[in-house]
């Protein structure tokens, strides 16, 4: 099983050069990191884990930023998204920033997308709550047509885009009805989240990796319904505090990923937390 890890990387941490160094080294499969743009002091939106948001959420640095800066000083490491906000980005500015990323990197970005949690963010890029999973949805489309490797129009609900060259291109050549890079949607398990995950994407980021016994089936007769091949659909359980039986748990349900969680902390801290990791990493 390949073991990556994610951290919220921030001003006050471990940097994207040194971490990624470490991982390559010590045989990590990737580094994701997570998106915030700002974190409005004036909140009504719960914290979705409970308690005082904890501060890392407002010095993030930003995740395209620091994965150019890994990839840079490796030649294997992963490097993804968990996750890209995308109704929160311009969606031609955002797919010439994947591109060149995933073509800097030789093919090595997963692009970790989801739909938001926190309301007074998106409020501030313009986001209408409500429709914001179809504004992702349609802006993924826009996406793929500027990687198309043809020059295709796109005209939908929300924005569109001409015919146009746009390079360059995402590494991975399209497979299905993906066009781009490998493309993860992270996500509470339901019929949305899964409709969304068989129309444009690789496979699910589940935070926390609870009760995928229960909620794999039903993805994958979603899979299975939109004529998406049973055998390439990925799972890959995100922000996981790891345990050998956890992991074998996993492995039982073919899972071949897992991404554990660093603290968002200093060198010696986030390093001590790699010293334990690497008894997973094989």
């Amino acid at each position: 099983m390949r073991i990556a890890v994610t951290i919220f990387l921030t001003d006050e941490t471990i940097t994207p050069t040194r971490l990624a160094r470490e991982l390559e080294d010590r045989g990590f499969a990737g580094l994701y990191l997570p998106e915030h743009t700002h974190i409005p002091m004036e909140r009504t939106t719960p914290y979705p884990a409970g308690g005082e948001l904890p501060p890392e959420y407002g010095r993030t640095l930003d995740p395209f930023v620091a994965l150019g800066q890994a990839a840079a000083v490796t030649e294997r490491l992963g490097l993804g998204t968990g996750i890209t906000l995308v109704a929160q980005h311009d969606p031609i500015d955002l797919a010439k920033q994947v591109a060149t990323l995933d073509h800097l990197s030789g093919g090595r970005f997963t692009l970790g997308l989801g739909f938001g949690w926190n309301v007074e963010e998106a409020a501030d890029h313009g986001v209408r709550w409500s429709t914001r999973r179809e504004l992702v949805r349609d802006r993924m489309a826009l996406m793929r047509a500027l990687w198309s490797e043809e020059p295709v129009a796109y005209d939908g609900e929300f924005g569109g885009v001409r015919a146009s060259h746009a390079y360059p291109k995402p590494v991975q050549k399209p497979r299905g009805p993906v066009v781009g890079p490998r493309t993860l949607v992270g996500g509470a398990a339901g019929p949305k989240l899964f409709s969304h995950i068989s129309e444009y994407a690789d496979g699910w980021l589940p935070i926390g990796g609870r009760g995928l016994g229960e909620s794999l089936p039903v993805l994958r007769a979603a899979w299975a319904d939109a004529g998406r091949d049973p055998q390439a659909l990925q799972v890959v359980p995100y922000a996981v505090h790891p345990t050998p039986g956890k992991l074998a748990h996993y492995a039982d349900l073919g899972i071949e990923e897992v991404v554990a969680q660093l603290p968002p902390a200093g060198e010696a801290e986030v390093l001590k937390a790699l010293d334990q990791y690497g008894a997973f990493v094989g």
